[in-house]
């Protein structure tokens, strides 16, 4: 169905997309969406406690969790001709991969790498300087922040909390060129106010679409209520 929507994975600033964000669009969308939505302890302190022993002070918002299977293929661009089909041919479905596995780890670890790179180099050659190894001084990681886009209803800031990654087929070169990536996400709804634009806005777009799906599911129930019982 060439007119169908993909869902993809954003990467994005604290409060802006960025000049490049970080953007992996499903090569072919999942045939299905595990959702779990996991209800935080409400039995709560007998002081919040109703007379009828019931809770009506929620201490959390539900927390949802879903797990998706990406799949890949170099073989489904090789046809296409220009970049598209230059990159699998020398990567195979690398650069896809790359990206997922990017959008877990935290933002600054390559800066860290090279350095330690260096700091092992200058050591080789006598000239590390007094500063101890464990004493360099490095900046505060910070994870990635993820927009998961599945359609027009559904925007959501997101972490990945587990990423499965299966190679199945490899060219001459050693490249996988066939892959699936089994990746566990929970949905971001306690944030600090202010502390991510982007991803309150998303969040809050997606409760309202949801809102007013089920109004639209109230008018359907309705009508099916008068249609059953005689007036």
């Amino acid at each position: 169905m060439s007119g169908m929507l993909r869902g993809a994975f954003v990467e994005y600033g604290s409060n802006f997309l960025g000049p490049i964000p970080n953007v992996v669009v499903f090569q072919f969308n999942p045939e299905q969406l595990t959702r779990t939505i996991t209800i935080p302890d409400r039995s709560g302190s007998s002081s919040r406690t109703s007379r009828r022993g019931e809770n009506r002070n929620a201490e959390a918002p539900p927390l949802e969790s879903f797990t998706v299977t990406a799949h890949f293929s170099a073989a489904d661009d090789l046809g296409k001709g220009g970049a598209v089909s230059a990159i699998p041919r020398v990567f195979g479905v690398g650069p896809q991969i790359a990206a997922l596995e990017k959008m877990v780890y935290p933002s600054n670890i390559l800066g860290g790498l090279l350095g330690e790179a260096i700091d092992a180099v200058g050591d080789a050659l006598g000239s590390g300087g007094d500063e101890e190894p464990h004493e360099r001084q490095v900046p505060p990681e910070q994870l990635p922040r993820i927009l998961f886009i599945w359609g027009l209803t559904r925007v959501l800031p997101v972490k990945v909390k587990s990423m499965t990654i299966t190679e199945q087929r490899f060219d001459f070169l050693l490249n996988p060129v066939q892959a699936q990536v089994e990746i566990g996400l929970e949905v971001i709804s306690n944030q600090s106010p202010g502390s991510d634009d982007i991803g309150e806005g998303a969040l809050d777009y997606t409760l309202t679409v949801k809102e007013a799906q089920a109004a639209l599911n109230l008018v359907k129930s309705v009508e099916l209520v008068v249609d059953i019982i005689p007036f």
